[in-house]
């Protein structure tokens, strides 16, 4: 069952929604989550205390909008546009996540967001 969630990042401040994944779940049962930001292009990823294999839906090639779990890092992505190994305006992460949900509105907003900024996922 999809979770709703708010991810509070610098100034901006976005409904999401979790899937009902198992990756997803973990995410949700790690919550709340703060961290730091880190940018990669039009990306937004942190680590968080979830150790996750890659799903069976995982993939490279996101939306804008997608959030997804990073297995090689243990981190929270944020797509909202292009990122530095994308291959035209799509979001394309460094290798497969796991997608997790989606933001809820305009993630473009997120490009306000600065390296080093507080993030927060927090059930909604």
């Amino acid at each position: 069952m999809p979770q709703a969630i708010t991810i509070t990042a610098g100034k901006v401040c976005l409904p999401a929604t979790l899937n009902d994944s198992p990756s997803a779940l973990a995410v949700w049962k790690a919550l709340p989550i703060e961290a730091r930001a880190n940018r990669w292009g039009e990306e937004i990823y942190f680590e968080i205390d979830v150790q996750l294999d890659e799903a069976g839906d995982a993939r490279a090639e996101m939306q804008v909008g997608e959030l997804a779990y990073w297995p090689p890092g243990s981190a929270f992505c944020i797509f909202f546009g292009p990122t530095p190994v994308s291959r035209g305006p799509a979001p394309r992460a460094a290798s497969n996540v796991n997608p997790v949900g989606t933001v809820d509105g305009d993630a473009a907003a997120f490009k306000a967001v600065r390296n080093g900024e507080k993030v927060r996922l927090e059930a909604a």
